[in-house]
């Protein structure tokens, strides 16, 4: 039997908008069926009109300012609405052209601005007729629908500029809802996001006023299109759901129930679970045909084994099947004997280890995964005592699955957008969701859980471990390669960092907080101040005549904001004149400093906010940020205020006034354990004996690797020959002395045994080659003609030639005689040419008399397989060329272009 992975298991995935296509795919896939004719014919209307959809988002985009500005004209009075439009304001030249005139006064051209947001040029318009037509629309109400009978106008004087950019905004995003919708196809957008503005909107606005606004876009988004009746209804359509959806009352929050005391918040806004009701959810009624009964029952299959059987295993519980359709048995039941079955026994419980098994029980029969420890033991010990058929029974039979189930609806996973989801154990639920049980065995709920209980480890707000960095807010993994902890402590906004005081220990920052403005002394930095009198002066004179100290502050205040002594050309010299002059203290200098172009791009533009914050409060405060609450305050200042409140904040606090006051430049006074130990030496850079430390010069390791070891005495023949001991020859065979019989006849063996591959027999030898062994020991021939001569002998022409197509014979030819494999494509086809003009022969006597033999070989030696003059490329070739049989391989080691057909042997 074959497990198949099926896709009748949902995904556990955000909810997304629906368009008409996804929604009806969505709604085959979990049934694990083809498209119907009616969700076919519902997809082809859609995409038939699609073409209209998109021409009136097109026209809805072009003129949204315009359809804005009459709904707004419609429900405010005295002023112009379109003046708080979230747009750049109209040029004047404009205003003048549209007038036609030129001077006029204020009044009259804030009246011009209110009337003017009428005027359409484009073809279409439903309120033509120029400035009178503008003004004419503002008073008459042409066909927009019944008006609320609690409207009334809103005095823009009254309603305020804030909220009448809100509103101006809001009814934009109504005109894009509604534009979205259209194309799309499908008006859940339109339900997510109306329905729980109610509320909103009649505290802050009028409901009744909106709808207004709303029948006034709906007419004036249809008079674009007066002769078009497709797109009018399409209009109407969602236009009408708009505003009926805002006319509804704000629907209650979908409320989980708890199973247990310490659930976290388990609300879910109603909108988004109507969103989701598209999913289909199965009832098993009395009155169902037989198809409809046929999907419930599949549904319940994929509901409990995770994939519909009688696909993925070819069978089904036909007994349990027959009794659920005729009424025998209740839907509730039929789960239950589902769950007990033997199938589901051998593929769900016997593979798996109890807390396994109970975390797939809960997902098969409640759609769920354990919600807490307390929950995860009761059903374990009840697994461990009454094994799987009690632990069914106690999931069947829980007031949980009545109330969600009841004795007619197969369970369903309750997943995103089906109910809210707890906050604990949302890693794995979504894990329990998104994997098919055969694939996935290793259980998960139970060790989180336990986790929970056990005493807060020893590590960061924000990751694991005990700041890996110095700088660590902000910086949530400093490494993509770091692996933190999946369930982290539960640190609160009054966690503190552990910083240590640069200075005397009973000044930190618990122990006496009321030493804040302590100098460090010796113990700590270095403190830089401004001396505001010279000696021996009796009244307070200016800093003016001290400019060589003053230069010396001035340089540790820029090196303590920046971090660095800075460029010339970055340098502020117009503060530093102020200060030298006494005009400005030296707090407003560092202002001056950490307001700069310079700071801004360093500390602020590179980095995130909570980054960028920490770095600032560093160099401005002397110390890391304290926790969490601090680093809120000031996340909370500068997303609202900007980086230069941020700045203001820290130099104006009380800590920076009893810490430096006004004549001290910044210094670190507090840093992290990490920072105290990355600036210590570590253990074993000290010498003991005199007390400093001793830089060891370290020898990289891939210079270790690459020296040898010992002294080689075959290195020159390694270069020589080859690579390996395996792949070296020794023994080369020339001929020196034509004399030395035993010589010769060495070498006359040595050039059979690399032409033919082999020893040849005496008898071949007295049949053939007689008569060149003979000119070789008397010095008639040489060794390059005696190995000619062989090549081009009728045993050569016979083993090498005959057989074999002209690619292979090439390269045996350049094995035999050149002692390597054809280099590439283009010297196959040299030789190739060869062989088919001029012959055998000829292709032998082009590989000895070739340039590449004289060089290597010369008049005297035996060919033989060559090694270190090969190109890289070519050595992988030679090797498979060599490693093998001639006779027993005809494969092609460099294979040549792959051989056409031929086209009379195709027509025949």
């Amino acid at each position: 039997m074959t497990i198949k992975a099926s896709g009748g298991s949902s995904l556990a995935k955000p909810q997304l908008y629906q368009t008409v296509a996804v929604s009806t795919i969505i709604q085959a896939e979990q049934q694990d069926r083809f498209l119907d004719n009616n969700e076919l014919g519902e997809l082809d209307n859609f995409f038939k009109s699609g073409a209209k959809r998109l021409e009136i988002a097109e026209v809805l985009t072009a003129s949204s300012d315009l359809i804005v500005s009459r709904a707004a004209n419609r429900i405010f009075t005295g002023g112009s609405p379109m003046s708080f439009l979230e747009k750049p304001p109209v040029d004047e030249p404009a205003l003048v052209g549209v007038s036609g005139g030129g001077g006029l006064p204020s009044d009259i051209r804030a009246a011009l601005q209110s009337t003017q947001t009428f005027i359409d040029a484009g073809k279409g318009s439903s309120s033509g007729g120029g400035f009178l037509g503008g003004i004419l629309a503002s008073f008459t109400t042409p066909g927009i629908g019944a008006i609320p009978s609690g409207f009334r106008p809103i005095n823009i004087a009254r309603y305020g500029p804030s909220n009448m950019t809100k509103s101006l905004r809001d009814m934009s995003w109504f005109l894009r809802y509604v534009s979205y919708a259209i194309v799309a196809g499908d008006p859940n957008i339109l339900v997510v996001n109306t329905r729980g503005l109610r509320e909103v909107l009649e505290n802050a606005c009028s409901i009744d006023a909106t709808i207004v606004a709303l029948l006034e876009m709906k007419a004036s988004s249809i008079g674009y299109f007066k002769n078009d009746a497709e797109a009018k209804e399409i209009l109407t359509q969602y236009f009408d759901i708009l505003i009926n959806e805002l006319k509804a009352p704000t629907p209650a929050n979908k409320v989980r129930q708890r199973p247990s005391g310490d659930v976290q918040g388990l609300e879910l806004p109603q909108s988004y679970f109507n969103a989701s009701e598209r999913r289909p959810k199965f009832v098993m009624k009395p009155g169902l045909s037989a198809s409809e009964k046929n999907s419930v029952v599949k549904a319940a299959y994929r509901q409990v084994f995770e994939r519909d059987i009688t696909r993925a295993y070819s069978q089904s519980i036909s007994y349990l099947e027959s009794q659920v359709k005729n009424g025998d048995i209740s839907m509730k039941e039929f789960i239950r004997r589902l769950a007990k079955s033997p199938l589901y026994r051998k593929q769900f419980f016997e593979p798996f280890i109890n807390s396994r098994a109970l975390e797939l029980a809960f997902r098969h029969i409640l759609g769920r995964g354990p919600s807490s420890r307390e929950e995860v033991q009761k059903y374990f010990s009840i697994v461990s005592s009454g094994g799987l058929n009690a632990l069914v029974d106690a999931l069947v039979d829980s007031q949980e699955y009545a109330d969600y189930f009841g004795e007619e609806t197969v369970p369903y996973l309750r997943g995103l957008g089906v109910e809210a989801q707890e906050c604990r154990n949302w890693g794995m639920q979504q894990d329990l969701f998104n994997y098919s049980a055969p694939f996935r065995k290793v259980p998960q709920f139970v060790t989180t859980f336990a986790k929970y209980d056990r005493p807060l480890p020893d590590q960061h707000v924000y990751g694991s471990g005990n700041d890996p960095l110095e700088i660590q807010f902000g910086a949530i993994f400093p490494k993509e390669t770091r692996n933190p902890s999946s369930a982290p402590a539960p640190f609160g906004k009054d966690t503190k960092r552990i910083l240590i005081h640069r200075g005397p220990g009973i000044n930190n920052q618990n122990s006496n907080p009321r030493a804040v403005g302590e100098y460090p002394g010796t113990l700590g930095a270095k403190v830089v101040r401004l001396n505001n009198e010279l000696p021996g002066a009796s009244n307070g004179l200016g800093v003016k005549f001290g400019e060589s100290s003053t230069q010396a502050v001035i340089r540790a205040a820029y090196r303590q904001v920046f971090g660095r002594d800075v460029y010339e050309g970055q340098r502020l010299t117009v503060a530093e004149i102020k200060l030298e002059n006494g005009d400005i203290s030296l707090r407003e200098f560092i202002r001056i400093l950490a307001k700069s172009e310079t700071f801004l791009k360093t500390y602020w533009t590179p980095f995130y906010v909570c980054k960028a914050i920490e770095f600032i409060h560093r160099r401005l405060l002397g110390r890391p940020t304290y926790g969490r609450s601090e680093m809120n305050k000031y996340f909370d200042l500068a997303s609202k205020k900007g980086f230069y409140a941020l700045v203001d904040a820290l130099i104006d606090s009380d800590e920076y006034n009893k810490a430096f006051g006004e004549d001290t430049v910044p210094y670190e006074r507090y840093l992290t354990p990490a920072g105290l130990q990355m600036r210590n030496a570590r253990v074993g850079t000290l010498r003991e004996d005199i007390g400093q430390r001793v830089d060891v010069e370290t020898t990289p390791r891939f210079i270790e690797l690459g020296q040898v070891s010992n002294f080689r005495t075959d290195i020159e023949a390694r270069v020589n020959q080859g690579v390996t001991v395996q792949r070296e020859q020794t023994k080369i065979f020339k001929l020196t002395n034509n004399y030395d019989k035993v010589q010769v006849k060495n070498v006359i063996r040595a050039a059979y045994r690399q032409v033919f591959e082999r020893d040849i027999e005496p008898y071949v030898i007295n049949a053939n080659f007689t008569k060149l062994e003979s000119k070789l020991s008397n010095g008639e021939i040489s060794v390059k003609e005696f190995i000619e001569g062989i090549g081009s002998s009728e045993l050569y022409l016979k083993e090498f030639y005959a057989p074999f197509p002209n690619t292979k014979v090439i390269e045996l030819g350049t094995k035999h005689f050149l002692g390597r494999a054809p280099l590439n494509q283009k010297e196959i086809q040299h030789y190739n040419r060869i062989l088919a003009t001029e012959g055998f022969r000829a292709f032998i006597s082009a590989l000895v008399g070739s340039m590449e033999y004289a060089q290597v070989f010369g008049e005297d030696t035996v060919p033989y397989r060559r090694f270190p003059t090969l190109p890289a490329a070519n050595f992988p070739n030679t090797e498979r060329l060599y490693n093998k049989l001639t006779k027993q391989d005809n494969e092609l080691v460099v294979p040549s272009f792959v051989p056409a057909v031929s086209t009379s042997a195709s027509i025949n």
